[in-house]
């Protein structure tokens, strides 16, 4: 295992958690598209209230509400939370470790490709939601992110699997990786330490 692939790995793991989660909820939407929506959200400076998190999921899965209120312990609403909580600290992180939910390069190229699309889709809705209007009012290099966004969630998932293909994949997920760190980083002032005023001397 290269140390990209190690790199990867708990990210890769992660995708298969969402994905077991859709499943038995028979959720008729992608994993990454949702993951995406609430990167957008929380990098366009919003922070979402549990019961509207928690509604926002049950939309995009096609569930009725009640489904996070009827779980016992360790169901939806939990690993939801634990989602969000998680996602918000990847975004957050100083060592730039976030990594949008995607699957690992055991997937074929066509299925990565589309939940890559998803990822953006969601990233894109859910950053409009969220900065609407002054998104317009954001730096250059931002609203060219944003066009390039809204081109590669156009792409066409069809790919035929070759070493050209591979490589422009892993290239363009790590431009939006790093971008949706750059939205998060314009869109979020940074947090003064707890510690910091009792420190200065």
């Amino acid at each position: 295992m290269s140390e990209t692939d190690a790199a990867g790995a708990p990210y890769a793991a992660e995708f298969e958690r969402w994905a077991n989660v859709f499943t038995a909820h028979k959720a008729f939407s992608h994993p990454s598209e949702l993951h995406g929506a609430l990167c957008g959200r929380l990098a366009a400076g919003s922070r979402i209230e549990e019961d509207e998190w928690l509604a926002m999921v049950c939309e995009h899965m096609g569930l009725p509400a009640s489904s996070v209120e009827e779980e016992d312990e360790g169901g939806l609403a939990v690993f939801m939370n634990e989602a969000y909580e998680q996602t918000l600290a990847f975004l957050k992180s100083a060592d730039m470790s976030f990594h949008p939910l995607l699957p690992d390069d055991d997937y074929a190229i066509d299925q990565r490709l589309e939940a890559l699309v998803a990822w953006v889709r969601g990233f894109l809705e859910g950053m409009a939601v969220s900065a609407g209007e002054s998104l317009g009012e954001a730096p250059d290099e931002i609203r060219e992110l944003i066009e390039d966004m809204v081109a590669i969630s156009q792409v066409s998932e069809d790919q035929e699997s070759d070493q050209e293909s591979e490589q422009q994949l892993v290239e363009i997920t790590e431009y939006i990786r790093l971008g949706a760190l750059a939205v998060f980083t314009e869109f979020n002032p940074p947090e003064r330490p707890a510690s910091q005023a009792s420190t200065l001397h």
